[in-house]
């Protein structure tokens, strides 16, 4: 089989590139400003790289290349996105949501089968059980990331491909070792935290976050690509499945000597304008923009995903947390004691 893949130059877009490589798929992968395709150990990944741009009608390209490609692929595997949380909302509907347009429109000229990589987050700021078939909220979500993700996959949904839709929720380090290729997004706010740069976060008692290691989900969407007769029309939850106590992960951070645990303020008393100028500047830039992660309780079943592929995330719990937490200080990116 003959693969595309955006965003193949970004943490999961590579890794799921090295995966299908490796297992002797024919694999192309998209790539826009960065044209380097690794695997999450670092290592590069063999297959070709395509310059394209997702935001552009037909990826930027003439006519004659466009269709050229659309014929020479029978499966479409979209990944490419903006994670960022501070975003204009034309930002997003570039990339997010015009990206999906683009990419639909090329797998519709090659009449291939259709992947598309969400996010766990797209129920918006709902608590309790998320169920894989729940339909998408039109509102109430927490930034403009999960909003355009959310219209993403409605697009999808409308189309007339045959398609598989994917959510991870908060993807960090590879399980066994914690090992993560790039320290961005949720680690830029947590290197903030646990160097007590950061102390005060608003939190609820009750509030709780899915992290999945990204072995798991890049093995979940290998699995759901080699199941897609099965999946086809599917969404699909790639998560851990046992939510961790905000309480708990930060708990975790104070077992360390060298790091501050923050102090966790109820929502409706913390005022980020009380803060020490220096913490209220940070928080503003980086923390606060993940801090509505603090206050709730989702608990996203994958009952579909784990009879389609017969996977399971294993147990991560705090004694995954310190691998990641000694992963970070190994690669310096954390200081040690």
């Amino acid at each position: 089989m003959r693969i595309l893949v955006t965003g193949a130059a970004g943490l999961l877009g590579g890794e799921i590139c090295a995966l299908l490589a490796a297992a002797g798929y024919e694999v192309t992968g998209l790539v826009h400003r960065n044209p380097t395709i690794l695997g999450n150990d670092g290592s590069h990944v063999p297959v070709r790289s395509l310059p394209g741009d997702v935001s552009l009608p037909r990826f930027g390209w003439s006519k004659d290349r466009f269709a050229k490609i659309a014929a020479s692929h029978e499966l479409l595997v979209h990944c490419a996105a903006t994670v960022r949380f501070d975003l204009a909302e034309a930002d997003y509907r570039a990339v997010n949501v015009g990206g999906v347009t683009h990419a639909l429109a090329l797998a519709e000229a090659g009449d291939m089968d259709f992947l598309h990589v969400s996010t766990a987050y797209a129920c918006g700021t709902r608590d309790g059980l998320i169920r894989e078939t729940d339909p998408l909220p039109e509102t109430g979500f927490a930034n403009g990331y999960e909003a355009s993700k959310a219209e993403g996959e409605r697009l999808v949904r409308e189309s007339q491909l045959r398609w598989v839709i994917a959510r991870p929720s908060i993807v960090v380090g590879e399980y066994d070792s914690g090992q993560i290729r790039q320290f961005d997004t949720t680690y830029a706010a947590f290197k903030l935290i646990a160097g007590g740069r950061v102390r005060h976060m608003p939190a609820r008692l009750d509030a709780t976050l899915d992290f999945v290691p990204i072995d798991h989900v890049a093995g979940g969407i290998f699995r759901l690509l080699q199941a897609m007769g099965k999946a086809a029309g599917g969404t699909f939850h790639l998560v851990s499945g046992q939510p961790l106590p905000v309480a708990a992960f930060t708990g975790t951070i104070g077992t360390y000597p060298q790091f501050q645990e923050p102090e966790l303020v109820s929502p409706e008393l913390f005022d980020p304008a009380k803060l020490p100028a220096i913490e209220r500047r940070l928080f503003r830039q980086v923390a606060g923009l993940y801090a509505s992660y603090f206050q709730r309780n989702p608990h996203f079943d994958d009952a579909a995903f784990r009879e389609v592929t017969g996977l399971e995330c294993p147990a991560t719990g705090q004694a995954y947390i310190r691998r990641l937490i000694d992963y970070c200080i190994g690669e310096g990116f954390l200081p040690d004691a």
